[in-house]
C-alpha cells in the first residue's frame, strides 16, 4: 500500500449514522466540500488503511457517509475515533484569492515595513472571519512580558498577499498592535 505524502487531516469518525454501516464524520471545518468530494479516505483505525468512500453527504452539520467494506452498525461504531485524511492533491480546486487553511499554515509573516513578524502557526473562526495564529520569534535577550503570538484577522483590512510560491504573507499590522 502507497500512503499519499500530501495526507491532510479533516476530521474525525464520531460515531454511526443509522443500521446500515454509514458513519458520521466530524470535520474540521466548516466546509466538508474535501470530505465529500474525496473518493478515497485514509482512516488510522483499526490500522492505517485507504477505504473507498461510496457515498456522503451533510447532515446536522456533520459529514455522513458509506465506506466499502463497513456493514452494519457494529462495523461503523468500531470506526468510532478514527481520524480522516484525504490527499491534499483531492481537495476541490479555489478560485484566486481563496485558500485553506492547511496551505497557510507554516508561512512566513512580515508587515508592509519588512519586519518579519513570525510564522503561521494555527487558524481560528471567531465566527465573523478567520485569524491567522501568528508564533512570534523569541530573542535570547527579549522581553519576558513581550507577545508570545499575534492574532491577526485574516481579512482584506490587513492581509496584503498570499504568496504560497514564496511561502509568505504580507499584512498591515505591527508588534504593538
Amino acid at each position: 500500500m502507497k500512503v499519499p505524502e500530501d495526507l491532510v487531516l479533516v476530521g474525525y469518525i464520531s460515531g454511526a449514522y443509522g443500521l446500515n454501516g454509514w458513519v458520521r464524520v466530524r470535520p474540521y471545518s466548516a466546509d466538508a466540500d474535501a470530505l465529500l468530494n474525496a473518493k478515497t479516505w485514509w482512516l488510522d483505525k483499526p490500522e492505517f488503511r485507504d477505504v473507498a468512500m461510496m457515498q456522503s453527504k451533510v447532515h446536522s452539520g456533520d459529514v455522513v457517509a458509506q465506506l466499502m467494506g463497513v456493514a452494519g452498525r457494529d462495523a461503523a461504531e468500531a470506526l468510532k475515533g478514527a481520524t480522516v485524511q484525504i490527499p491534499r492533491s483531492h481537495f476541490p480546486a479555489l478560485s484566486d484569492n481563496e485558500f485553506y487553511w492547511v496551505d497557510l499554515i507554516g508561512l512566513e509573516v512580515e508587515n508592509l515595513q519588512g519586519m518579519r513578524l513570525g510564522q503561521v502557526s494555527d487558524m481560528m473562526d471567531n465566527g465573523a472571519h478567520p485569524i491567522l495564529r501568528v508564533a512570534v520569534p523569541q530573542v535570547a535577550e527579549a522581553d519576558p512580558k513581550a507577545a508570545q503570538e499575534l492574532l491577526i484577522p485574516f481579512v482584506e483590512q490587513f492581509v496584503i498577499t498570499v504568496d504560497r510560491t514564496a511561502k509568505k504573507i504580507t499584512v498591515d499590522w505591527g508588534l504593538d498592535y
